[in-house]
């Protein structure tokens, strides 16, 4: 395909998916939709990020948004490289911005950048040249996980997503995941549910686009999927929790839970799961659970991702050359 036949994506950077217009949210799952046909071939790799850099510099600790990033960058043929706060000069003191002009001095077309305060990517963005993609950020967005959650479900619901019910079950208060997720699904018409203790909730929810239940037998009525959410057990001992045992006895999903929605209703997870907690184990391995979809799904979206990004500068620096490569 020809540079000039390409459709060109106007974003330098992937920040949250509030970003995204309809149709740029379409045209990324597409995309990701012809990554994944590739990855299901014996011979995963192609040549199209070839000469492309990617750096992965995750601050807070990551092992599946980070592994699927840097498989996304290989098989693409990217080059990647990997940066954790403590093999950086953070942790010597440096600050973000000197270690991000650092980086950039080594001329990356992408940063893809996990941190524990909110904002960082957006801080990086505003001063960097390359393409910066937001991997997590304090509490306030992680999009390429609300894409490829997204993703899983497009692959269930087809396109039809106006009048469908997700439920979001667990800690809501500290997850991004339920933050981008809640603003991705109901921006498609998807009628949103919460489901978490008082003290799980976040201040303000009461203005998102939600229904918020206490009760997971009334929540998962009709539900058409239901998004269980990691409980983050460092936050049962700073006293917001009950103990473990009577969390688990209200708000862990199960095979009776799942009776009690629609017809053909969809198990998802983010990951890491705490079975038993969160999530029965019995259904978790359920034909009915996404959560190895989601997986599978993690690495074509970011390839995506990547390849708008990545590609987007290369039409612009062609434009620039007067169509010489």
């Amino acid at each position: 395909m020809q540079h000039a036949q390409r459709p060109t994506w106007p974003h330098k950077d992937l920040l949250d998916v509030t970003q995204l217009t309809r149709a740029e949210l379409f045209h990324l799952l597409d995309t990701a939709a012809q990554f994944h046909d590739i990855n299901r071939r014996p011979v995963k790799k192609v040549p199209t990020l070839k000469g492309k850099s990617v750096v992965l510099f995750f601050a807070e600790p990551s092992t599946r948004t980070k592994t699927s990033f840097d498989v996304a960058g290989k098989r693409l043929s990217a080059d990647t490289f990997s940066l954790a706060k403590s093999g950086s000069s953070l942790s010597k003191g440096e600050s973000l911005k000197d270690t991000a002009l650092t980086l950039q001095a080594m001329t990356p077309d992408i940063i893809v950048i996990r941190h524990s305060s909110s904002g960082a990517a957006q801080f990086l963005a505003e001063r960097l040249d390359c393409s910066v993609v937001n991997a997590g950020d304090g509490w306030h967005a992680h999009p390429t996980q609300a894409l490829l959650d997204c993703y899983s479900l497009r692959q269930v619901w087809g396109d039809t997503f106006e009048g469908r019910t997700l439920l979001i079950l667990g800690d809501i208060a500290h997850s991004r995941v339920a933050r981008s997720n809640v603003h991705l699904l109901s921006s498609l018409g998807v009628k949103v549910r919460l489901c978490a203790p008082r003290t799980l909730l976040p201040a303000g929810v009461h203005n998102w686009p939600v229904t918020i239940f206490n009760r997971l037998d009334d929540a998962v009525q009709g539900a058409d999927a239901v998004m269980c959410l990691r409980l983050q057990l460092e936050r049962q001992q700073a006293g917001l929790l009950p103990d473990l045992r009577e969390y688990a006895q209200r708000f862990c999903l199960s095979p009776r839970h799942l009776a009690m929605a629609a017809p053909g209703a969809r198990v998802l997870h983010p990951g890491p799961m705490n079975r038993g907690l969160e999530i029965s184990s019995v259904l978790a391995d359920a034909p009915e659970s996404l959560i190895l979809d989601q997986v599978a799904a993690g690495v074509a979206t970011r390839m995506a991702i990547l390849f708008l990004l990545a590609t987007r500068t290369g039409i612009e620096q062609t434009a620039d050359n007067g169509g010489r490569a």
